[in-house]
């Protein structure tokens, strides 16, 4: 595991990791929500007569909700949603949501959290997410983990994941970072190509249904597939991370 620090190290021109945060994800990562999502998104979409798949929101998973709708109307009507229509169909998408999610959380997810926080590092939200079913839950299932401001949410970001933008922010949020001076825990391919762009290094905890290669090309320098492998070798990556050098 050691070399894949180091090659990230020599390919961005670091002469060492100076750990100050960990940015998350969210879904996928702290809840196990994404089967809600997928499920409350196709249903959206097959009762305005439009062809999705489930895996293919698996695959849009951090993308802001008008970014996912107006992909779905370029393949189906070869034109992006109006702010009328995106506001319904999101309205539709959020109810259905909070009919599909169980709430449950990740196991181990709070465990992982509290290690970082232990370690005094600063956990940092970054979501795609705007669903407030869960962003409000945040404190009662992660207490006195996250607050307005270490996260970031759809509310925050202008562009959204795959482009780097939310994780900029994450750096920023986390007291003005750079790259070197966080990991990213990520879960989705578009998370994965987002915390690439920023420049972190990025590991994918893989809890759905797609492979590791998806993630692997997105970017991930690292996939592990339950918070509780990343739990277990959580303090291995910090002692690398605190001793590895680019000589």
């Amino acid at each position: 595991m050691t070399s894949l620090f180091q090659k990230y190290l020599q390919q961005n021109n670091y002469t060492q990791f100076d750990l100050k945060a960990i940015l998350f994800d969210m879904d996928g990562v702290l809840y196990d929500s994404m089967p809600a999502h997928a499920q409350s998104w196709q249903q959206t979409m097959e009762e305005l007569g439009l062809k999705t798949s489930p895996e293919e929101f698996y695959l849009h998973e951090g993308r802001t909700g008008a970014s996912t709708i107006n992909l779905i109307f370029q393949q189906n009507l070869g034109r992006n949603a109006s702010e009328e229509e995106i506001q319904t169909i999101y309205e539709r998408k959020s109810e259905l949501f909070v009919k599909y999610n169980t709430g449950k959380t990740i196991s181990k997810a709070a465990e992982a959290l509290n290690f970082v926080k232990l370690q005094g590092l600063k956990c940092v939200l970054v979501t795609g997410s705007g669903q407030p079913s869960l962003i409000n839950r945040l404190e009662s299932n992660f207490p006195s983990i996250f607050t307005p401001e270490n996260m970031v949410t759809a509310f925050d970001v202008k562009i959204g994941k795959p482009h780097p933008e939310p994780f900029l922010l994450g750096l920023q949020k986390g007291g003005n970072l750079q790259p070197n001076q966080a990991l990213v825990i990520e879960n989705a391919p578009l998370g994965a190509e987002s915390a690439t762009k920023a420049g972190i290094f990025t590991i994918c905890v893989n809890t759905g249904p797609l492979s590791d290669k998806i993630l692997e090309d997105a970017g991930a320098k690292l996939v592990l597939h339950s918070m509780s492998e990343l739990l277990g070798i959580f303090p291995e990556i910090l002692h690398i991370t605190s001793t590895i050098r680019n000589n």
